[in-house]
């Protein structure tokens, strides 16, 4: 009777950030093996590396896509006989931040402007959403049906509204700060997620069509 051939069980994600021109197996991947010695023996193997095309006084981020094919082959180079059984993502893209160096008082210049845009934009932006639909004429009809008195523009209404709103908000994008209301993902973290997806969709598609992408012949 034959003996059961081992297994590899292999899963990379959809993008991976690795922080070395050399890039091995167990930098991309979580495995798990019948055989614990090639189980070793992969997590140190070598699948690419990142050449170093960047000026010594500006670094570039550089990013590559892979296909799962591609990494098959390079295990079955070493262990022909090895079953491989892919649990992750097909294609994916690995970004190489080897070498970049992050400018703390550029982010917190770009984080304050950044800031500060958003602001101005979302008052500017709220201001005329309720010229365009007259919340101070419909406050003022409700104040005078409720109360029987003309409104001086600064009522009970417009007080709450002006406190309710940022109450509002805040409840709405769960977050204040570094802390969350609950504990469920904000709405710009699902934002961010589904940007990040069609960014590596994006990569993946381009660098297909280019012929760039690492694959099998």
């Amino acid at each position: 009777m034959a003996a059961t051939p081992d297994t590899l069980y292999l899963k990379i994600d959809r993008n991976i950030v690795v922080q070395d021109r050399q890039v091995h197996l167990q930098d991309i991947a979580k495995m798990e093996c019948t055989d614990a010695a090639a189980l070793r023996q992969l997590k140190q193997k070598k699948i690419y590396s990142f050449q170093e095309k960047d000026t010594p006084h500006k670094k570039k981020q550089q990013i590559q896509v892979f296909s799962i094919l591609s990494i098959i082959q390079q295990i079955h180079e070493d262990y022909p006989q090895l079953e491989v059984q892919n649990m992750g993502e097909t294609d994916f893209v690995v970004e190489c931040n080897a070498g970049i160096q992050e400018n703390k008082w550029l982010d917190t210049v770009k984080t304050i402007v950044l800031c500060i845009i958003i602001f101005f934009g979302a008052a500017f932006t709220i201001m005329t959403f309720n010229n365009d639909v007259g919340v101070g004429e419909v406050f003022q009809q409700l104040y005078q049906q409720v109360t029987g008195t003309q409104s001086n523009g600064v009522t009970e209404i417009e007080v709450f509204y002006a406190l309710g709103m940022p109450i509002g908000i805040i409840v709405f994008y769960n977050h204040i700060g570094k802390k969350k209301v609950t504990h469920d993902p904000t709405p710009i973290q699902v934002e961010m997620r589904k940007y990040e997806q069609d960014v590596d969709n994006t990569f993946v598609e381009n660098a297909e069509r280019e012929g760039n992408s690492i694959d099998v012949d």
